[in-house]
């Protein structure tokens, strides 16, 4: 003994990887939701959560019939392991913005008509001339979170609020009443008068379309809709088989010559269309060549005439 009073051994240091693991555990509540969370496998968090506890000494969780809770010392753990997450994110992009090679991954995200009917032309030309960039897309008609790397680029038609974020209105996607010109000579063009009579196509479980037509004064019931479908991209494939008269972009509607504008003096209201990335993201030479490609072709200026 040398008189000396004895240090507390210093606490280890986070491991990254098991935070990550518990905070995915406490969002999901099971492993396995956690695990398919990560894209990792229910024996694997296990063990990382064994880890986890002997590295604290203490149990995290305790099961329940609803699933895993955190117990006291777990959640004692849960706001410091935030802070952690949101700073790795922080990081994340810091070192995303700074990285100038063109080669790599550009995630996108996008409505699922927008994804579907006016990206892949304009993502050919962009593969063509970059055949390094590599694209991913998701088709959501959700908002994906750009401050969370859900995606790199995202284009919405609201314009988002965060002031981490840039964005740049690109277009005004005029809109429109479409039907197969096969409907149209076999059940006549529609007018005001005989809407009614004519086969529409809406949206099941959706009420946008209901609360659009009696913005414009035609207060309709869920029955005038008579093929009904939430998935856009089906509607509007049905209004191209002739199925009926439904609402379209004019821009995706020249893609197709068979189809006809009909009620053209009924007013519909445009579409914005906003492109949008992380300020951190924006100066990475490949997520800026990205943006520039994708608001340059989707502009109103540079586009078919609405």
């Amino acid at each position: 003994m040398n008189g000396k009073t004895p240090r507390p051994s210093a606490a280890p240091e986070p491991d990254w990887a098991l935070l990550r693991a518990f905070l995915a555990v406490a969002h999901a509540g099971s492993l396995s939701r956690a695990a398919e969370d990560l894209g990792s496998s229910q024996p694997t968090l296990s063990r990382q959560m064994t880890a986890l506890e002997q590295q604290v000494g203490s149990v995290l969780f305790e099961r329940t019939r609803q699933g895993l809770r955190l117990t006291e010392a777990g959640s004692a753990l849960l706001v410091p392991a935030q802070r952690m997450q949101q700073h790795a994110r922080e990081w994340s992009l810091a070192a995303a913005g700074r990285a100038q090679t063109v080669a790599g991954t550009v995630r996108l995200t996008a409505s699922e008509i927008v994804s579907a009917y006016l990206l892949p032309r304009l993502l050919r030309t962009l593969r063509e001339s970059h055949p390094d960039i590599q694209i991913e897309l998701v088709a959501s008609n959700t908002v994906e979170n750009l401050l969370e790397r859900e995606a790199d680029i995202a284009l919405r038609m609201v314009r988002p609020t965060q002031t981490a974020l840039i964005t740049r209105k690109v277009a005004e996607l005029a809109l429109g009443f479409f039907a197969h010109k096969d409907y149209v000579t076999s059940n006549g063009a529609p007018t005001l008068a005989t809407m009614g009579s004519h086969h529409w196509i809406g949206f099941d479980r959706s009420d946008q379309l209901l609360r659009g037509f009696r913005a414009a004064g035609y207060k309709v019931p869920r029955e005038f809709f008579g093929f009904r479908c939430d998935d856009q991209i089906v509607g509007w494939e049905a209004v191209k088989a002739g199925l009926g008269i439904g609402v379209g972009m004019k821009r995706v509607a020249q893609l197709t010559p068979d189809l006809v504008q009909v009620l053209k003096d009924v007013p519909v209201p445009s579409l914005p269309l906003w492109i949008t990335a992380h300020r951190e993201l924006r100066n990475t030479a490949r997520i800026k060549l990205v943006f520039d490609a994708l608001a340059s072709g989707l502009s109103s200026k540079t586009s078919p005439a609405q």
